[in-house]
């Protein structure tokens, strides 16, 4: 905790006298201001802040010191002693009401930090009336004239952009007056995703496809995908509010209100924007969340990441809980993850630098998203396909390593046809039905391991299928489980 000492009680003086990041010290000519700090524990000298005594007497050697009257002529001689009766402080100077250039560069010589109210007025105008302050007034706009309450929906199985997101959507929709609930289909299955619920204590609504009442929501919102029935279990047909989402869309997008911005990184982005933009500080278990979404999404800030996303960070991880951050991102792992890495990496198929795996019958679809990531690290490997079957769906996971391949595309190209495809240039997944793929008289296990297989191998152009073992173009294999 640092000290700092203000000179001068004026407007700007008075809002940085207390504030619990500092040990404040003020001096002011103003009695009635000194009783009023000292009422409220806060240190204060009567005195003027322009005469060397009154500094001489202080026994006080701060870290920074603060001109913060309003008399622009005051302030200029207060920063001219300070500076002299400080030397090693950072010095803030607020220029005061009516000051004019002489005023401005008198102080600017002396200071370290000057502010003029003229140009904070201009920022704080060009940041409500840009673009992005436009877009926010637009959505509360429409947020306070939805009848409620809101159903704000994250994608299917949601990932922590998607939750943090939709959190956030629904306190942003409860502040502007519209009673709004974060709800998702599917399940939330991901060690981690558990964890970030759990551990900040977030009420999420699960809805269920045969028993969810969606007529009791007055208005729909859409956060982390863009079209209903699409990721989300929604009817195709579902009236839609509003569009939150950073993925670009595949078809037109319809809504009161839409923002699709696909050059930030997450979701989680966009949402803290709005709550920068609306003056909302988030609680810590919001700011961690959201903060842990930009995270993930962006891959540690190392994929598709944005100045807007650093941004947001650098605003959130002051709000943010450390330690809860810790524990989510360090939750124990259930016996099934380690089930199925095993079998994926049993039953691998190799061609070239793409491994492909099937894992047969699973009840955690976010297992295979973490097996994909383990055999990326495979040596040599540069794509990874893991594939397994839920409730008459075969859901697939991939990633991919170095920008030649654009992941996203490539499972849209191999799978697109026989079930729903997308995501990032170097993860992606899909989703196909079962009878889509596999006749009655069939193999089920043999038909999904060999179309899926053959489908993604032809794609990237690297033949066909491949024993786990099979030698490489440059004489090199990946070795069996048995090898050191």
């Amino acid at each position: 905790m640092h000290t700092r000492l203000v000179l001068g009680c004026g407007s700007v003086g008075r809002r940085l006298a207390v504030d619990d990041g500092a040990t404040s010290h003020v001096v002011t000519t103003d009695e009635h201001r000194v009783e009023t700090l000292r009422a409220n524990a806060v240190a204060a000298t009567l005195g003027d802040p322009t005469d060397p005594e009154t500094l001489a007497s202080l026994s006080i050697d701060p870290e920074t010191v603060v001109v913060g009257s309003d008399d622009p002529a005051r302030n200029r001689a207060t920063a001219t002693l300070a500076r002299e009766t400080y030397p090693r402080a950072r010095l803030f100077a607020y220029v005061g009401r009516g000051a004019d250039d002489e005023d401005m560069a008198a102080l600017e010589a002396v200071a370290d930090d000057v502010v003029d109210p003229r140009e904070v007025l201009t920022d704080f105008l060009l940041e409500r009336v840009g673009d992005a302050g436009l877009r926010t007034r637009r959505l509360k706009r429409v947020l306070r004239e939805l009848d409620g309450p809101l159903a704000v929906i994250a994608h299917d199985n949601p990932d922590p952009d998607a939750i943090a997101s939709a959190i956030a959507l629904a306190h942003i929709a409860e502040r502007a007056g519209t009673p709004a609930e974060a709800c998702y289909f599917g399940d939330i299955s991901h060690q981690e995703n558990r964890a970030l619920v759990n551990l900040l204590e977030f009420e999420l609504t699960e809805l269920d496809t045969a028993t969810a009442d969606l007529s009791r929501f007055g208005s729909i919102a859409l956060v982390d995908h863009s079209r209903p029935g699409v990721n989300d279990q929604l009817p195709a047909d579902t009236s839609v509010d509003i569009v939150i989402d950073h993925h670009p869309p595949r078809a037109p997008v319809e809504a009161r209100f839409v923002d699709l911005r696909s050059d930030v990184g997450a979701t989680s982005t966009l949402a803290t924007g709005y709550l920068q933009t609306l003056g909302i500080d988030p609680s810590p278990a919001l700011a961690t969340a959201l903060l842990f979404g930009i995270q993930v999404d962006t891959r540690d800030f190392s994929r598709e990441v944005s100045t807007e996303d650093f941004e947001a960070a650098a605003f959130l991880v002051e709000r943010a809980d450390p330690a809860l951050l810790d524990r989510i991102e360090s939750p124990n792992v259930s016996v099934e993850t380690f089930e199925i890495l095993a079998r994926a990496i049993v039953e691998r198929d190799v061609c070239e630098n793409v491994v492909t795996s099937y894992v047969g019958e699973i009840s955690n679809r976010d297992a295979l998203a973490q097996a994909a990531d383990r055999l990326l690290g495979l040596d040599g490997v540069k794509t990874t396909l893991v594939f397994g079957i839920l409730d008459g769906v075969v859901y697939v996971s991939a990633r991919a390593r170095g920008a030649e391949l654009d992941l996203g595309e490539a499972l849209r190209e191999a799978f697109g046809q026989i079930g729903s495809a997308g995501g990032h240039a170097d993860m992606a997944g899909a989703q196909i039905p079962v009878g889509g793929l596999v006749g009655p008289e069939e193999d089920t296990d043999e038909v999904i391991r060999e179309v899926l297989t053959d489908r993604f191998f032809e794609t990237l152009g690297v033949g066909g299928n491949t024993a786990a073992t099979a030698v490489y173009a440059d004489g090199e294999y990946l070795g069996t489980l048995d090898d050191p």
